[in-house]
């Protein structure tokens, strides 16, 4: 900003914290004069040649200021401008909020139904996962132990998986079938060492001669082997031994081995 002597015509730049604190009053530096820098103060200078700086002239009507850049909330306090604070110069006691802090704050408020949105966005597609995973999962040791607790908690029940590889033949044996002409009866006991409930194999039985060559297979599906519907449904519980016994047709004296597997 820029001020101009009315004795001398000097302009000089003007400080707007020195304006304020003389009330616009200065002297001027060239010939000592004292005028009111208010009245010639522009906020730039005009294009040369140029003798005098317009002059404002008190025209009685208070401008109205609408550019507003800070406003305070209701609940902040300000020390009254006559305060000794106030008056030494102190400004500590000032609490100020500028505009962008409660821009983000505002924003905060609107921004959270998005985040749960997120949230049960990623919730679903976690569950998805783990139902996609389940059988991994209820197969581990750590996580399956956590799966079937909480299914206890809950009153539900934990699908079936199946690992062949952990169930161990125990024992078994084969005679002649006591009742039916022509048949074999296959007696085995398998176990489940895994820590999970197994749905009850597939069994195949496999008859071989002398020679060890195969005369004879037959594939039995649960249901042919189990008679007790419930039982079918609940699989073979884990650590849990369980008597099978199988009636396969006799191929003849040829057959001197035989050998049983788990599908």
């Amino acid at each position: 900003m820029y001020a101009q002597c009315p004795d001398c015509l000097t302009v000089f730049s003007m400080d707007a914290e020195l304006l304020a604190q003389a009330r616009g009053h200065v002297v001027c530096g060239h010939c000592q004069v004292e005028f009111d820098a208010l009245l010639s103060l522009s906020s730039q200078l005009p294009p040369e040649p140029f003798q005098y700086l317009p002059s404002r002239e008190n025209s009685g009507r208070l401008p109205r200021a609408d550019a507003a850049v800070y406003r305070p909330r209701p609940e902040q306090v300000f020390a009254p401008a006559s305060t000794p604070a106030a008056e030494n110069g102190d400004f500590s006691q000032l609490v100020f909020s500028p505009r962008f802090a409660r821009e983000a704050k505002s924003s905060a408020g609107r921004r959270w139904p998005w985040l749960v949105a997120c949230l049960v966005l990623l919730l679903l597609l976690c569950a998805q996962l783990a139902w996609a995973k389940r059988d991994v999962l209820i197969a581990d040791a750590t996580a399956g132990s956590w799966l079937r607790q909480a299914c206890t908690g809950l009153g539900c029940r934990l699908p079936l998986v199946q690992d062949v590889h952990r169930l161990r033949l125990l024992a078994r044996d084969v005679q002649a079938h006591p009742s039916v002409p022509g048949a074999l009866l296959i007696s085995a006991t398998v176990r489940n060492d895994a820590s999970f409930d197994q749905p009850w194999p597939v069994v195949s039985v496999t008859l071989s001669d002398v020679d060890g060559k195969r005369i004879a297979m037959r594939r039995l599906q649960p249901a042919e082997y189990l008679g007790d519907s419930a039982a079918l449904e609940r699989g073979l519980a884990a650590g849990g031994n369980a008597a099978l016994v199988l009636e396969v047709e006799d191929p003849g004296n040829k057959a001197v081995a035989f050998e049983i597997g788990f599908e």
